[in-house]
């Protein structure tokens, strides 16, 4: 067996090589060259899937009954190349875009969030297929650089294309950084349901000394808006946190203060689990505005739907995983934003959420820490194991 320091090498020197790519996304700036290249160079068969400007590859590592790639089971690792912004870099102790090895953890942008799940994958995947080539069923790697912006031309796409060819996935491990205060702690079975709105309020523009003669759409704005922060949506149930409402922009003004604005714009979010339908939740929204009496135009954007994986092979192999690598009993959990699983699991497949700490992510100063990265590697091995080994 490979020795933790040699397997934290290993990991940390994939994980350095991409943190070094300036990969803001859409931009995949040259990661997943170096994770095709080696997955190519352990016998996986890749397809590069380009959509638009979003860098995509599909990689399968067929066992003897693979050979149109539709064996089952598939297990598939998904993942994404691509980082939020770092922010201004002066706020950083160190280069966001230079990994930086110090006080037991590295530094960078897009250590936790994740190409540490990444790396960890790929070598976990390496030492797998080198002692069992003749496994069962496919072993697969779903890589994007469309996660963290618009979501687009990214996962949903190769899904939907490798329907198309009748190519299903049966289990996925996404490296999202799950965990909270130690690595394997929290595991993601599922996710609420996002519904993003813009809310375009018209007014009439005027001097502020004279009200009646202008219509101000601040003020209805924020009795709408008042309202819907006010409400209580739902308890949530046992399997999912209550529904919130967001508002994370709001716009008006045209920089003069003696003028009354003729417009506003506001944008806002749903995080909504199964007790709410984005028709529901719309609806409530327009009563909100018209009752407000405001004048309003609405856009909206459904990112994706509750889903949740409550039992079945690729629960109990991760549990299992978890258990013996680090000795906890994983907590479930549905909380957290979206991720790319919300296009995965309407195909019917099994998914569940596994990685690093998520204390740093987005975060200046983003960390993870040297002492997990040899476990989570371990981790993803166990898993294949109990998917893939009879």
């Amino acid at each position: 067996m490979t020795s933790d320091s040699s397997l934290t090498d290993d990991v940390l020197a994939l994980t350095e090589a991409m943190v070094a790519r300036r990969s803001v996304s859409p931009d995949d700036a040259g990661c997943q060259e170096i994770l095709i290249d080696r997955l190519e160079n352990a016998r996986f068969v890749v397809e590069r899937m380009p959509f638009g400007v979003v860098d995509n590859f599909w990689a399968v590592h067929p066992g003897p009954s693979c050979d149109t790639l539709v064996a089952e089971p598939r297990l598939v690792f998904a993942g994404h190349t691509d980082v939020v912004p770092s922010g201004p870099p002066d706020g950083w102790s160190s280069p966001p875009f230079e990994p930086s090895v110090r006080d037991g953890f590295l530094y960078g942008r897009g250590t936790a969030d994740m190409k540490s799940s990444l790396a960890a994958m790929v070598v976990a995947a390496e030492r797998f297929v080198a002692e069992n080539p003749d496994h069962r069923g496919c072993l697969g790697f779903l890589i994007t650089s469309d996660e963290e912006a618009d979501a687009v031309d990214g996962t949903v796409r190769v899904v939907h294309e490798l329907s198309r060819r009748g190519i299903g996935i049966d289990h996925c491990v996404v490296g999202e950084p799950s965990s909270t205060t130690r690595l394997g702690d929290v595991i993601r079975i599922g996710r609420r349901g996002s519904l993003g709105g813009k809310a375009t309020v018209n007014g009439i523009q005027g001097h502020v000394a004279y009200p009646d003669q202008a219509m101000n759409p601040i003020h209805a704005a924020a009795l709408a808006l008042g309202m819907l922060a006010g409400t209580t949506w739902d308890d949530g149930d046992a399997d999912f946190p209550p529904t919130s409402f967001q508002v994370s922009n709001v716009h008006a003004g045209t920089g003069a203060t003696n003028v009354i604005p003729g417009e506003l714009t506001c944008s806002f979010n749903f995080r909504f689990n199964p007790r709410q339908t984005p028709a529901g939740l719309k609806a409530a929204v327009v009563r909100a505005f018209e009752t407000a009496g405001a004048e309003t135009v609405f856009d909206w954007v459904l990112s994706g739907m509750p889903f949740i994986t409550r039992g079945g092979t690729l629960i109990d192999a991760v549990r299992q995983a978890v258990a013996k690598v680090t000795g906890l009993e994983a907590e479930s959990s549905t909380s957290g934003g979206t991720s790319d699983g919300r296009f995965i699991a309407p195909t019917g497949a099994e998914v569940v959420e596994v990685g690093p700490v998520n204390e740093t992510i987005h975060k200046v100063n983003e960390r993870v820490a040297l002492a997990d990265l040899a476990p989570l590697s371990r981790i993803y091995e166990e898993i294949i194991k109990g998917v893939l080994l009879p």
